[in-house]
């Protein structure tokens, strides 16, 4: 239905509800002047900033923040998984490399250890040699040791009185007129020993010459004992 007013079309719905917001919009301006009285009628006009974005748009950045959420964590548990799996790799090689060195270890020929050689006994020490002095004193005393470690009896004494009696100490006596001389083995040395005595009743260790002073002794003696049962029961010619 058109209109009396010349020249107006009739009103679309749309544009009877944009009249109406327009309405509405003028009484709220209307209501925004009204002051009291004796207060200024000026009222300062506030700018408002259009929204640059919709409720569709809110939507859109939601899904993309939780999709960059999921594919971050995804990335990060599959980076977890790999280091396990590197992890676990890691370990098993390993494992594989000690076994085989072990292996390789027990093949291997083993060179049979040489028992050591038994320590060698340390060789005796030798015996110091007792030193004696060159005369009749030690000739005596060499001889006692001698006779003591054969267990043949004699005295100090008892060697050194026949000794004074038969030669008076000297080693190089010799008896050329008794019957011994006559019949050609004339007695010798410090006890006047016949060769054939001395050498029965030579002691072994000492010299095999009847003039030497420390064997005619020893082996004189040990035909006293014998004969007697000591040099010290020999108080005469023997």
């Amino acid at each position: 239905m058109r209109s009396t007013t010349t020249g107006t079309a009739r009103l679309t719905t749309l544009h009877k509800l944009s009249a109406a917001g327009l309405t509405a919009a003028a009484g709220a301006a209307a209501l925004a002047f009204a002051v009291t009285p004796g207060q200024a009628a000026e009222t300062p006009s506030i700018a408002v900033k259009p929204v640059a974005w919709t409720t569709t748009d809110l939507g859109a950045h939601d899904h993309v923040g939780n999709q960059s959420d999921k594919a971050a964590a995804k990335a990060k548990t599959d980076a977890a998984a790999a280091k396990v799996k590197a992890d676990a790799a890691a370990k098993a090689k390993a494992d594989k490399a000690r076994a085989d060195q072990q292996a390789a270890s027990r093949s291997q020929a083993r060179t049979p250890v040489k028992p050591a050689a038994p320590a060698k006994p340390a060789a005796p020490a030798a015996p110091v040699k007792k030193a004696y002095a060159d005369n009749l004193d030690g000739w005596i005393k060499e001889s006692l040791d001698i006779l003591k470690s054969k267990n043949i009896p004699a005295t100090y004494e008892g060697i050194k009185r026949n000794v004074m009696r038969e030669s008076t100490g000297n080693p190089r006596a010799i008896n050329d007129w008794d019957v011994n001389a006559a019949n050609g083995v004339p007695s010798k040395g410090l006890l006047q020993i016949i060769d054939p005595t001395f050498k029965a009743y030579h002691v072994e260790g000492t010299s095999w010459d009847p003039y030497d002073p420390v064997a005619n002794i020893t082996a004189s003696c040990n035909y006293a004992a014998d004969k007697y049962g000591s040099m010290d029961n020999v108080n005469s010619a023997y």
